[in-house]
């Protein structure tokens, strides 16, 4: 037994020195100390010639049964992190008070012994047994046990109810049996009931087992778990380094924003994107002066609102790593909030979009380039109209300015008429300008101009333009304008080559052989105050029903010298103002096309069909 208690220390001991935060190995070793210690002891009362020799071994006993009871109940207490503190030192102090009195107390607190040490057969040895009676002093043994007992029962219904059941019957049912049975024998055997030695350390040994396999199992759980942290730890290199791989491959810089400090945590590649050094500590005020002045506010609001509403974050925006550089980025994140809604952390990812960037507004200018090349077309197709539209205002310039110079040869000039004459003149002059004006408007280039507009007043533009041409085709023009529209936010060029295309279109399906009439109807309509909807619709022959979508695709034409962008630069341009394009046909003859415009100030469609 002996052995067994100072290999059990020995094993506590080392594990203590490498650990030695965790006091409770050292508790546990020095009570198997003291058990080691009891159980030699026990030996020299089985030993013993003389009735001395037994009372000093019986000293050394109660002494070191002390020494393990006080530290196995602080080891209850570090290792289990329950117990009351007061009645943890009534417990030792219990077991002092007796160890103490043996001290003083003679011959001995527990006994006294009668006569000569007398022999008894113990499993087949020849041992010493005690002869003698017990003194009313060793009461304090029982009472010292009870408080011990009540620090254990404390002690174990506390981790019960903490949900570690099986360690608190392992460790504290098991310290209770020991307590119980060592109190109990050695009862029997001071009273002279058992005829047996002492054998408390084997009692001991049982319990200390049992503990030290529960210390054991935390060990070996430990030994799993740093196993388990270091094959994790590695997984995870190995996924960050890929993570960076993929990271760096697509530009995508990593980061995190401590909204209470302000500081800020970011992957290589986001110091890389934004121009910072690697080891260089961030805070958010250096990170939103890489930011370009004009788009500060942008992202201000934009971090505000994700906050304020616990939405996604995204915005794109401009840096300027250097003086020469300037770069666009996609900033994409959430915030972290605490448990009392406080927002703690903003994580998320910035990507390089400046390619994109790049390529989008080349698209655009090619886009530009398109639109015009289309206007430039479609006014060549309209030049014989617009000639018809000049001529009339300049025959009639010519006119009025011949009859102005006879009457001013004539001796009695009538001033009157001459000032008619003038007034003719003018307003000629003015309606030949405004013919011009519009072909200056539709052949000019730039980027989209939306203004607050009434969609009306572009019909009329375009309807006034196209005059010539409508009669020079033999079309009758119907319209049906709602006058309470409310105004849409469209680029009034661009809206008027919708509408000269449209109706261009229209006219070259009535001019079909197989077309029965050639009346136009223009209508417009406002739906749930979210749309206004422009319609055009002719009396042809119709669309192959198979078509419908197609006739939008760019270079396809029915028409013979067509070029096939019409329709198509007309879907570019409605998508670019939120809206939408499609065709039909009528449930008697021809063909509509409608144009959907979102009210001005109001989300409108994107997409066409």
């Amino acid at each position: 037994v002996a052995a067994a208690c100072l290999t059990l220390a020995a094993t506590h001991l080392l594990v203590w020195i490498r650990r030695r935060r965790d006091v409770s190995h050292l508790f546990l070793a020095l009570s198997a100390v003291g058990a080691a210690v009891v159980a030699g002891c026990e030996l020299a009362i089985m030993k013993a010639q003389t009735p001395d020799q037994q009372a000093m071994a019986i000293d050394i006993v109660l002494t070191f049964l002390f020494v393990v009871t006080g530290t196995l109940i602080v080891f209850l207490r570090v290792y289990l992190n329950a117990g009351r503190a007061w009645l943890m030192w009534a417990a030792i102090a219990g077991r002092l008070v007796p160890t103490v009195l043996n001290f003083v107390i003679e011959p001995s607190l527990h006994y006294t012994f009668d006569g000569p040490i007398y022999q008894i057969n113990f499993l087949g040895e020849t041992i010493s047994g005690l002869n003698g009676r017990q003194n009313i002093w060793s009461l304090f043994g029982p009472l010292s046990v009870l408080l011990m007992i009540a620090f254990v029962t404390d002690v174990m219904v506390t981790v019960w109810r903490r949900g570690e059941a099986r360690r608190a019957l392992v460790i504290c049912g098991g310290m209770l049996l020991f307590m119980i049975i060592a109190t109990a024998h050695s009862m029997l055997v001071f009273r002279g009931v058992l005829e047996m030695p002492f054998l408390v350390s084997v009692s001991y040994l049982a319990i200390v087992m049992a503990m030290t396999y529960e210390v054991s199992s935390d060990m070996i759980r430990s030994a799993q778990l740093c196993e388990d942290l270091n094959r994790s730890q590695g997984e995870l290199l190995e996924s960050e380094r890929r993570m960076d791989l993929a990271s760096r491959a697509v530009g995508l810089g990593m980061w995190l924003w401590d909204l209470r400090s302000g500081e800020v945590w970011m992957s290589p590649v986001a110091r890389s994107l934004f121009g910072v050094p690697q080891e260089t500590p961030m805070h958010i005020d250096g990170v939103n002066t890489k930011i370009h002045p004009d788009d500060r506010q942008i992202v201000r609001e934009a971090i505000k609102t994700a906050v304020r509403d616990r939405e996604e974050y995204h915005c794109d925006f401009r840096i300027q790593p250097s003086d020469t550089e300037m770069r666009w980025l996609a900033g994409r994140g959430r915030v972290d909030f605490a448990a009392d809604g406080e927002p703690r952390h903003m994580l998320g990812v910035s990507i390089d979009i400046t390619a994109r960037r790049q390529a989008e507004a080349e698209a655009a200018r090619r886009r530009e380039e398109l639109t015009h090349l289309s206007r430039v077309t479609m006014l060549g197709e309209l030049a014989g109209s617009l000639a018809h539209e000049l001529n009339q205002p300049l025959a009639a310039i010519l006119n009025n300015a011949e009859a102005a110079r006879r009457f001013l040869s004539q001796e009695d000039t009538n001033l009157d008429e001459v000032r008619a004459i003038l007034d003719d003149i003018v307003s000629d002059d003015k309606r030949a300008g405004e013919v011009i004006r519009g072909l200056r408007l539709l052949l000019r280039k730039g980027e989209l101009d939306k203004q607050p507009t009434q969609i009306n007043s572009v019909i009329g533009e375009v309807l006034k333009l196209m005059r010539g041409d409508l009669l020079n085709r033999g079309v009758t023009v119907v319209t049906s304008l709602d006058d309470g529209l409310p105004m849409v936010l469209v680029d009034h060029v661009q809206m008027q080559q919708v509408l000269l295309n449209l109706i261009t279109n229209a006219c070259d399906a009535m001019c079909d052989p197989r077309a029965r009439g050639r009346q136009l109807t223009i209508t417009t309509r406002c739906v749930e105050n979210e749309e206004v909807v422009v319609s055009v619709v002719d009396q042809g022959c119709g669309i192959d029903p198979e078509m419908l979508v197609q006739v939008f695709e760019s270079f396809y034409t029915t028409k013979d010298k067509g070029m096939g962008l019409g329709l198509a630069v007309c879907r570019t341009i409605v998508t670019a103002h939120g809206g939408k394009l499609w065709a039909q046909n009528n449930e008697g003859r021809g063909a509509s096309f409608s144009v959907a415009l979102p009210v001005n100030g109001k989300t409108g469609h994107n997409g066409n069909q």
